[in-house]
């Protein structure tokens, strides 16, 4: 599978988010204030939740591929996130290093489980990279969010962000149960792609120059496209053409129910 940046830079973005959470983080008044885009966490378990979870996904690239993920070693579960802002900023930073010493270790091509089983994008080390700056990146608009402060998503990390979102999150080989349809997606960056949903499921594609417009159009620039897909922000604030209830059903669909 051709990915937009290459790995050595998958890495970068995932420890450039990284660093721009860490410090959303450590410039919050409160870390007990609840989160609105995640309304059952507060800041500090927003933290919780992107520190463990990078030391969770460094188990399991580390463990190979597997059928299942690796059971937690600690008897005790999740480790907890320490409450003083100096020892947590140091616990997320060694997080996030500890997935990606393994994400070094293993390369982008070592299989790993993953919950993507049926989309696109293929089971390794690489495919988990790519959907870790996605990760960081949209808590990290969350945690702006909570301050007031919220900034669009860098460039690079969107455009890579729409076209991971789609090969996989959206994609998956599930029959789409609804009418046949086509959408094409465009960023004001200038990239362009089209999911087919029919009968095979849900494909994505880069979108031809020469092709005929598909039965919805959206349009935007990418961070408001990844925002969307996260549902950050509404469907309403995008240019649309044609009949939205495809996208509409496609964002209430769950393949997997």
């Amino acid at each position: 599978m051709q990915y937009i940046v290459e790995f050595p830079e998958v890495l970068r973005l995932i420890e450039d988010r990284s660093a721009a959470f860490r410090a959303a983080i450590a410039s919050a008044p409160d870390l007990d204030v609840q989160v609105p885009t995640c309304p059952d966490w507060t800041l500090r378990e927003l933290a919780q939740h992107l520190g463990d979870g990078r030391r969770r996904q460094a188990a399991i690239i580390a463990a190979g591929p597997g059928a299942e993920p690796p059971a937690r070693t600690d008897p005790k579960g999740a480790p907890t996130a320490p409450r003083d802002r100096e020892s947590l900023d140091a616990w997320l930073a060694e997080s996030t290093e500890l997935m990606l010493d393994a994400m070094r270790a293993a390369g982008p091509d070592r299989g790993c489980w993953t919950w993507w089983g049926r989309s696109q994008a293929p089971q390794t080390s690489g495919a988990v990279a790519r959907h870790q700056i996605q990760e960081l990146a949209v808590h990290t608009y969350d945690v702006q969010l909570t301050q007031g402060a919220a900034q669009p998503l860098p460039t690079d990390v969107a455009v890579e962000g729409v076209d991971e979102f789609l090969t996989t999150v959206a994609a998956t080989t599930v029959p789409w149960p609804f009418k046949p349809a086509t959408i094409d997606l465009h960023t004001t960056e200038g990239r362009s792609w089209r999911l087919t949903l029919n009968a095979d499921g849900v494909r994505c594609d880069d979108l031809a120059t020469d092709a005929e417009p598909g039965d919805m159009g959206m349009r935007g620039a990418a961070s408001e496209l990844v925002l969307y897909f996260y549902d950050r922000v509404p469907l309403d604030g995008l240019e649309t053409t044609g009949d939205t209830q495809p996208m509409e059903q496609l964002a209430d669909w769950d393949p997997n129910a």
